[in-house]
């Protein structure tokens, strides 16, 4: 029973990794999950996407992030969804142009 309490109540809830393709609201990013599903008549395999908007709280995640999501209650009209973590940062240009202005000196 002890064991029980310790651990944090996630419950079953429903989980999504995406590419961040916005992130220039306050505490908000906007996901766009892509999803690989045969055409329902026709077969063939098509390339579905949906965008998310998510509570990021320390606005950690940036623009090209891949990131996992968590369901969550309501958090605004649109707002159904908050950052779990970052998976993979994205390359920046302005760190890349530093790395190779090191090197040739």
């Amino acid at each position: 029973m002890a064991d029980e309490q310790n651990q944090p109540a996630t419950g079953n809830k429903n989980e999504k990794v995406g590419l961040v393709v916005s992130a220039k609201m306050a505490k908000t990013i906007v996901v766009e999950v892509t999803r690989r599903v045969p055409h329902p008549l026709y077969k063939r395999i098509i390339t579905k996407r949906k965008k998310f908007y998510a509570h990021d709280e320390q606005d950690s995640a940036r623009v090209g992030d891949t990131v996992r999501i968590l369901e969550c209650r309501p958090l605004s009209r649109t707002k159904r969804w908050q950052l779990g973590e970052i998976l993979r940062r994205a390359v920046v240009i302005g760190e890349l142009d530093a790395a190779t202005e090191a090197k040739k000196n």
